[in-house]
């Protein structure tokens, strides 16, 4: 299974306030490359936010703005590549909404959501957060919100579903970005 596992954490409750983005690349059902950058929103940062991914504003003061970082990931998002998720209507909408902030058309792509897939595979669980998927299928997940260990987190629960359950069943629950 080829896809790329995407993770985005905000400087506060706006889709456009992206302060960290972390990629993981998957190639052959194996993890073969990441990417990981903070990111200058230019937006105020919440305490709650805060709290939540310990990003300051001090961490981005130094950080590219989105637009500088796009050039440089937006091949592996059109229809001819998988873009998998935890919460994947959150991630698909930051990248959306922050493309759109900048001026920038934002591309159709496939987008697959590791909290659908596991509510559909793994029912029995007492909830699909990525830290409780990711304990019950043995999944480290030693830095929860920060981007890079839930970004290969998402890609590791998709594996492991590949895994248990088949690449066939999976593509079934593949959607194209609206």
């Amino acid at each position: 299974m080829n896809f790329v596992s995407i993770d985005f954490e905000t400087a506060n409750g706006h889709r456009t306030s992206a302060c960290s983005l972390a990629l993981v690349l998957v190639r052959d059902s194996q993890i073969v490359d990441s990417f990981y950058t903070l990111i200058n929103p230019q937006e105020y940062f919440s305490p709650r936010n805060i709290q939540i991914n310990h990003i300051r504003p001090d961490d981005v003061q130094d950080a590219p703005t989105f637009d500088k970082v796009w050039p440089h990931i937006q091949a592996l998002f059109d229809t001819s590549h998988l873009v998998a998720a935890h919460n994947a209507s959150f991630d698909n909408s930051v990248l959306k909404n922050t493309l759109t902030n900048y001026g920038i058309f934002a591309p159709k792509y496939l987008t697959i959501d590791t909290v659908k897939t596991s509510r559909k595979f793994y029912p029995q669980l007492p909830n699909h957060k990525l830290d409780t998927v990711s304990a019950n299928l043995n999944i480290d997940l030693e830095n929860h919100h920060n981007a890079l260990a839930d970004s290969i987190a998402c890609a590791k629960i998709l594996l492991k579903t590949e895994q248990d359950f088949g690449t066939e069943q999976i593509k079934k629950m593949v959607k194209l970005t609206s």
